[in-house]
């Protein structure tokens, strides 16, 4: 297929990143089309790695010295070509150098400029750091905040290699980027767009920082209620891995099988899941002879149960969980892990075998289905490299045949851009007030979990009106739902309907004809029952634009490509678990709550964009795809890649994992936990560090021991400033619960994009009736365009009755459709049901 069908052909853009997060941004905009130069320094990339081919596929590079009068020039003229100029460096070093975004933006409106530095422009403290990935991981609680088995463990701080910070700034950059260009179509208007590093982080860690104060305790899970219980006693948090294994759920851990590879099985939480598991498994009917029960209406409080349990409800009292594990250890040892993948994959039940990821790289599936890709690259040859991260149906086989990236002189760079026509709107007068980029746009949310309602979430923050539709009677449970929902339903009016009925059909067929793009997490067999395949689709709203999420989806359909799965079963499946546990015997979910579903979300809202783009330029309504599968390579991009004489796959692994060398890793201070940040080419700068004077001059060999030695003899909060004062990378070891008592105000309506790294805000009349803190939309900061503060999420199913006379519905017809059942105005008494 033609890359002329590509959204964004026609697109130009100026990439001067390095590293991962600016080059990523760029690489996304010229797989779907985009022309792309990205410029290096004279000597080369800063960052040395293989990762490079594939964050520079579809570009030209061209090296150009900056610091010269000459360099600059040639530069500018680069810029003056571009629709789009990125660039990720510490605040102010572009406009030091000469290229002042102001400046350029105030000659030419149309332009969209983009920065992406490690920390925000406004922060006086940290912006001048050197923000490296393990520098923003810890300053933002990345590393002190793993999760409960972590803790249980006593492993504290916890090393990662995912470049989360990375990979979060860059969908969430290049999301709004695509946003501000479709905008730009109607406006002639460009934006500066900031995105830092460490906001972008947060944004990736909002389920895990939300605070929901006199939490109820039916949602606190075996190992919360343990590290209660070692904490109010005084006791060691030294579990072993082995006996931390009794504290988890059976529907949401791992198990060993008869070919000794350890089978991860996610089904808590959904009506059908767990039901389907045991009954495959031979096991449902003995568990409810002996008294397995499942609850009509989980959505009572659990003192007006008939039992202690229910079947499908997260997380099982012990003795059940203990009962129900003990019968499935002793069914999957029977047969192999890929026995076991096939069988829950056409069950559609949730489970995959756990992988390491150069398994992933070379698995059938990924091949098949453009999860990864082969790219003859320059240096490498023959290269294995992740596919798209997002793509629209009818143009994403041209996606999945990337040119490899090509070194060129400056003409040559500058030829390419000029060949291209401008596609620069004409400026159009700039209202009194700011707009968002979405104003108007209106989205129909049919996504459950996590990934799919966060992305209709952060669209809406920039003004999307969005309705979402659950079912009349839940399928999940009030964990997954109302808890994750506090979340990613804000800005969202909630309507409970049933789909099945022949009058819910007509509602949501009504629905469906009322907006502009729909949005849903289901395999390709989900959609076309539910009529919403492009056939489908067309007969209903042939204007709509149609987002699809799923787990193990790529540009073209594969073995797996209908198996259902959550975010913890791709990190299972694509190594991110076994990298985090450190063997197969050992495989532990890398602990943050949404690691690759958040990611997915923004990836879903840039396929939004580049569609709603597509349609403003040609007319032509676009489907739009992504995948947890596809997101997952970007949270590995540093290591995800194969070629003929790679070196080993030997990133930092296991829970012993302390940084990558003696010059990247954690040391302990004298009072707290630090990370130093720096290579090989950074070691005569520690001449000027107060105490570490000699290391420059001692044999590598020596490095590690000499500051484990030295480190812990002054405090962490002298080393860091001795460390920055050198400009090597460093930061202490912070946890979310600290960063958000010191970055919390009372909710006052704005975003939060002005006031720093960090920003939360407490609603003290949250509809729950709880005090609820949460994170501000705030990762995204335009000059121009509104980002909208998002109000708490009403109670599922608040906006019913207004929806449906918004339709036309009668009061008379609504009582109808409520006795029926088709319709529902709430799923439970109590907001968050106790």
């Amino acid at each position: 297929m033609n890359r002329q069908a590509l959204p964004f052909h026609g697109i130009k853009v100026v990439d001067f990143g390095q590293y991962i997060a600016g080059p990523a941004v760029a690489m996304i905009f010229g797989d779907f089309g985009a022309t792309v130069v990205h410029v290096d320094p004279l000597s080369g990339p800063l960052w040395d790695n293989p990762a490079n081919a594939t964050l520079n596929r579809n570009k030209l590079l061209v090296k150009l010295d900056l610091k010269s009068d000459e360099g600059r020039q040639q530069a500018l003229a680069l810029v003056a070509e571009a629709d789009v100029v990125i660039e990720n460096f510490r605040p102010g070093v572009m406009k030091r150098l000469g290229i002042d975004f102001t400046a350029l933006r105030a000659a030419r409106p149309d332009l969209i400029t983009v920065s992406i530095p490690g920390f925000a422009s406004d922060d006086e403290l940290r912006r001048d750091w050197r923000a490296f990935e393990a520098v923003i991981a810890a300053s933002s609680g990345v590393f002190t905040d793993m999760g409960l088995n972590r803790v249980l463990m006593g492993v504290n701080p916890s090393f990662s290699p995912l470049p989360l910070s990375s990979a979060y700034g860059t969908m969430i950059a290049v999301s709004a980027v695509a946003m501000a260009l479709q905008a730009r179509q109607g406006t002639g208007r460009g934006d500066h767009i900031e995105v830092p590093l460490a906001s972008a982080v947060m944004e990736g860690l909002t389920y895990n920082s939300i605070k929901i104060e006199d939490y109820p305790l039916r949602y606190q899970t075996q190992r919360e209620q343990e590290i209660e219980r070692r904490r109010a006693a005084g006791l060691a948090m030294d579990v072993s891995y082995d006996d931390l294994q009794a504290f988890l759920d059976p529907f949401y851990r791992s198990y060993p099988c008869k070919d000794g590879r350890s089978f991860y099985v996610v089904c808590p939480s959904h009506k059908q899941h767990a039901k389907r598991c045991l009954k495959t498994l031979g096991i449902y009917d003995e568990l409810i002879a002996e008294g397995l029960r499942e609850e009509p209406d989980t959505y009572l409080p659990v003192d007006e149960w008939t039992s202690d349990v229910s079947l499908g409800v997260y997380p099982l009292p012990k003795y059940w969980a203990d009962k129900i594990t003990a019968r499935m250890k002793g069914v999957f040892v029977t047969r192999t892990a890929a026995e076991w993948e096939k069988i829950f994959g056409e069950g559609q039940f949730p489970g995959a075998p756990h992988r390491w990821l150069k398994e992933w790289i070379g698995d059938e599936h990924a091949k098949a289905a453009g999860l990864m890709i082969e790219v003859d690259d320059p240096v490498y040859g023959r290269m294995t490299q992740p596919g798209p991260m997002a793509w629209l149906e009818e143009s994403g086989e041209a996606m999945l045949t990337p040119s490899p990236r090509r070194d060129v002189a400056f003409p040559a760079a500058l030829a390419a851009l000029r060949d291209i026509e401008p596609t620069h709107p004409d400026p159009m007068p700039v209202p009194a007030d700011k707009a968002g980029w979405l104003e108007g746009v209106r989205v129909l949310d049919l996504c459950n979990v996590i990934a799919g309602p966060h992305s209709v979430s952060y669209l809406s923050r920039f003004g999307a009106d969005v309705i979402k539709i659950d079912p009349a009677t839940p399928f999940f449970d009030c964990w997954n739902t109302v808890i994750f929902g506090m979340t990613h339903m804000r800005g969202k009016q909630s309507v409970l309907l049933d789909i099945g009925s022949a009058d819910g059909r007509k509602v949501f067929e009504a629905l469906v004809r009322s907006v502009d793009i729909i949005v849903w997490n289901a395999t390709d067999r989900q959609v076309k029952s539910m009529g919403l395949d492009a056939e489908g689709l067309r007969s209903l709203n042939p204007d709509a634009i149609f987002c699809q999420l799923d787990c193990f989806g790529g540009v073209r359909r594969g073995p797996r490509t209908d198996y259902l799965g959550y975010d913890d079963l791709v990190q299972a499946a694509t190594g991110i678990m076994l990298r985090f546990g450190g063997s197969m015997q050992t495989p532990e979910e890398h602990a943050h709550v949404g690691t690759i579903d958040v990611m997915c979300g923004f990836g879903a809202a840039l396929a939004v964009a580049a569609a709603l783009y597509q349609k403003r330029k040609s007319g032509k309504a676009g489907r739009a795809r992504t995948s947890l599968s596809a997101l997952s390579a970007l949270a590995q991009m540093p290591f995800c890649y194969d070629y003929a004489g790679r070196a080993e796959f030997n990133e930092p692994s296991g829970p012993a994992a302390r940084g990558y060398d003696a010059l990247h890793q954690l040391y302990q201070a004298k009072d707290a936990w630090i990370v130093i940040a720096a290579s090989r080419k950074d070691l005569t700068r520690f001449k000027h560090v107060a105490g570490l004077e000699m290391l420059p001059g001692l044999p590598s060999g020596e490095w590690e021991r000499t500051l484990e030695t030295v480190i812990p003899t002054v405090s962490a909060a002298i080393w860091i400033e001795r460390f920055h004062a050198a400009d090597i990378g460093a930061s202490i070891y912070n946890n979310i619960e600290t960063i958000r008592a010191s970055s919390t105000r009372s909710a006052d309506g704005q975003p939060g994009i002005d006031r720093g790294t960090y920003s939360f805000s407490t609603y003290k009349d949250h509809p729950s009736g709880h005090v609820v803190t949460y994170l501000d939309p705030y990762g995204v900061r335009p000059a121009d365009a509104k980002v909208f503060a998002l109000p708490p999420a009403e109670k599922y199913g608040g906006s019913t009755r207004q929806i449906l006379l918004a339709l036309g519905y009668s009061e008379t017809d609504i009582g109808q459709l409520l006795a029926s059942g088709d319709v529902s105005e709430s799923w439970s008494r109590e907001y968050l049901p106790s």
